[in-house]
């Protein structure tokens, strides 16, 4: 099994790969309970307790929270009621978004020491293709460890990280031995650290996917690969592709550091049917909630546009719904969107979604750019 080797980019890759002029040399960094780190960085007499930052109130939600918390089985996006039910003895920080930006871009600058090929997918993690990068010798594990060290020395919290040779590989290997971790899959492991793989660790595998390979007798990657392309194709569409490559150990995806989001929503489908208006006006509170902490973690660039809400009622039909509120994503914005799109089916309802479409600035700012040169 794979562990922290060095990583070169020089090793002879798997047959199984496309092999490319250039080996490429993925980091993936992950900090660690991102918000509840800055936390207790900030508040030395936090240290040692369980933590979780999120609203207090009745329906409140937790943001985030520290290990110690989790050993009760708290995590993020549970209700804050049943976290304080769970653990007791939980101490319940308010989110502060604007400083967790700040401390966002004094880590991002530090990535930026090494490679101009950034991709953010959040306020607290990152994909760096280090592939060009004469740092460290080329070494992709060494310039890993060195980033750990540096954002620990200067931003005062910890970073897992993750180096393979694609996306896929280096996010599984960031989660691979939280908190703290660093684990390095080399192009000649990547056969070996696939094949052990639970099938449930692939991208874009969920729980509803990952029950239906189970009932195939399919467990972990090594089981997957004993299904042709074609079938998969026929059984799961599009996905199958995915499912044929990524039990390969092939993800061709570039890191994208000029990609930018479009929108941004939660939904939730519910174990029973909401029956009527009211049991669903109920429930958006919580996923408002929910919403908003994500909201906070994508940064200024963004402007929010219209927002929008999507129910799914119990015979499957989807309606969605959107208007831009001067008001903006605020809670009573959603349950007016809620009200109109209800009354397009009027029957109990199984999956609430609300989010938002962005009028993205920075593209705002290139297309004038275009235009005046």
């Amino acid at each position: 099994m794979a562990g922290v080797a060095e990583f070169s980019g020089n090793e002879i890759m798997p047959s199984m790969e496309i092999a490319s002029a250039t080996q490429r040399k993925i980091i993936h960094c992950d900090c660690d309970c991102f918000f509840a780190a800055v936390e207790i960085r900030d508040d030395v007499a936090l240290v040692g307790l369980p933590v979780a930052v999120g609203g207090a109130e009745r329906r409140g939600v937790v943001a985030a929270c520290n290990y110690e918390a989790r050993e009760f089985g708290v995590h993020s996006a549970m209700p804050m009621g049943q976290a304080m039910r769970l653990c007791p003895n939980l101490v319940v920080v308010p989110p502060n978004f604007e400083k967790y930006r700040d401390i966002s871009l004094q880590i991002r600058k530090v990535f930026f020491d090494y490679t101009d090929h950034v991709e953010p997918l959040s306020l607290d993690e990152a994909f760096l293709d280090v592939t060009g990068s004469d740092q460290c010798g080329g070494s992709a594990t060494m310039m890993a460890r060195e980033i750990k060290a540096r954002i620990r020395k200067e931003v005062g919290i910890t970073v897992s990280a993750g180096a393979a040779p694609n996306k896929f590989l280096a996010k599984i290997a960031s989660d691979w031995e939280k908190p703290d971790g660093l684990f390095v899959i080399t192009p000649a492991q990547v056969d070996e650290f696939v094949r052990k793989l639970p099938v449930g660790k692939i991208f874009g595998v969920g729980r509803a996917t990952e029950k239906k390979l189970n009932a195939l007798g399919v467990t972990h990657c090594d089981d997957l690969r004993e299904i042709t392309l074609p079938v998969l194709v026929e059984r799961f569409g599009a996905m199958g592709k995915r499912l044929y490559e990524l039990s390969r150990g092939i993800d061709h995806r570039e890191v994208k550091s000029d990609r930018r989001r479009k929108s941004l929503s939660v939904e939730h489908t519910y174990l029973d049917d909401l029956a009527a208006l009211p049991d669903c006006l109920q429930e958006l509170s919580s996923l408002h909630e929910k919403f908003v902490a994500r909201l906070a973690r994508v940064d200024s660039s963004y402007q929010v546009g219209r927002q929008f809400m999507k129910l799914r009622f119990n015979d499957f039909t989807t309606t969605t719904i959107e208007r831009n509120f001067s008001a903006g994503p605020v809670l009573d914005s959603y349950k007016t969107l809620c009200e109109e799109a209800w009354q397009r089916g009027k029957r109990p309802v199984r999956l609430i979604g609300l989010g938002v479409r962005f009028d993205d600035v920075v593209e705002s700012i290139d297309a004038g750019q275009t235009e005046l040169f």
